[in-house]
């Protein structure tokens, strides 16, 4: 299954793509408000636009890195976007903006910029996790405990966090 946003009222409409083919062009009607708008069946955006933003002049072993799952609470809709060496920047997708993890979301409570997970190696060599907060306006959330200003919270794999009404999880490589 999968959902379309309404451009008019932001409201999502499911359907079972498995019924049509990529590059398939497909009209809904939205329920909330009655707009009509047109889907083309294929590979979204953004998808594609975080592939150009990562590819070209990164390394393989920049990635590879784990990923974080992206469970919106509303419609339990699950992206998962990889993670790199360095400051991966989460927050709510807007073109143009910094953030180098976007993720697809009308959860207002998510900022823009709302945290970074900073992935690098310790001294054995094995990748180290660490989160801290935007800062953003309603707060990153780690085993239901807010993170502070300045605080900084070592994750591993398995962790939960919350931002806004989204629930992330860290998903660490097997071969790492």
């Amino acid at each position: 299954m999968k959902r379309v946003r309404c451009p008019k009222c932001d409201q999502f409409t499911i359907f079972d793509e498995s019924r049509y083919q990529d590059g398939q062009s497909l009209v809904f009607q939205c329920n909330h408000c009655g707009r009509q708008f047109g889907v083309r069946m294929g590979v979204s955006k953004l998808r594609k636009l975080q592939r150009d933003e990562t590819e070209p002049d990164v390394d393989e072993n920049e990635f590879g890195c784990g990923a974080i799952v992206v469970i919106e609470n509303v419609f339990h809709f699950k992206q998962v976007i990889p993670l790199r060496m360095g400051d991966n920047i989460i927050g709510r997708y807007q073109k143009d903006s910094r953030v180098n993890c976007p993720i697809e979301t009308v959860d207002p409570s998510v900022d823009i910029t709302h945290c970074v997970i900073n992935v690098s190696r310790d001294k054995q060599g094995n990748l180290r996790y660490v989160l801290r907060d935007g800062p953003s306006n309603t707060g990153t959330f780690v085993d239901n405990q807010i993170l502070g200003d300045r605080e900084r919270r070592v994750i591993t794999d398995g962790t939960l966090f919350t931002i806004g009404a989204t629930s992330i999880l860290l998903r660490l490589n097997k071969d790492e």
